[in-house]
């Protein structure tokens, strides 16, 4: 709950108040001001998805209902923005790439960029899992 609320506070207050610095500083630079902060916004934003349906998740561990259909929303939920934080990160690591100097900035997006995939695609083995899981489950009822 304390990371949640941190994280609000981080999307209303700091990232728009980092990017407004960011362009008195660099005024040549100001015109990024606000597609950086609907960027990083949308990223915080994945992120408190990801931790609202963990948090639901956890709450079906305990109510011992995590091999039912109610579980797959919340899988699905957690798949589908790491897909949407990946889509924004490769068209962003896209333009920055092209307007780079020098190549660090454009390796260290690819390695987040990889970190998220190898992240999704665990999740996606993750779902099967349970998918399987919940069909055996739901077999197991069915014949006991």
């Amino acid at each position: 709950m304390l990371l949640f609320a941190l994280l609000v506070l981080f999307q209303v207050m700091s990232l728009p108040g980092q990017f407004a610095y960011m362009a008195e500083q660099n005024p040549d630079m100001a015109y990024l001001r606000w597609p950086m902060t609907a960027i990083t916004v949308f990223w915080v934003l994945c992120v408190q998805v990801v931790i609202v349906s963990t948090w639901k998740l956890l709450t079906l561990v305990r109510d011992d209902r995590i091999f039912s259909e109610a579980s797959m929303v919340w899988v699905d939920a957690i798949v589908w923005a790491i897909a949407a934080a990946w889509v924004v990160l490769g068209g962003f690591s896209l333009y920055v790439a092209f307007h780079a100097d020098d190549p660090g900035l454009p390796l260290l997006l690819l390695l987040l960029g990889m970190g998220l995939t190898v992240l999704g695609l665990l999740m996606v083995v993750m779902r099967e899992l349970l998918r399987q899981a919940t069909s055996l489950r739901t077999d197991l009822e069915a014949v006991i």
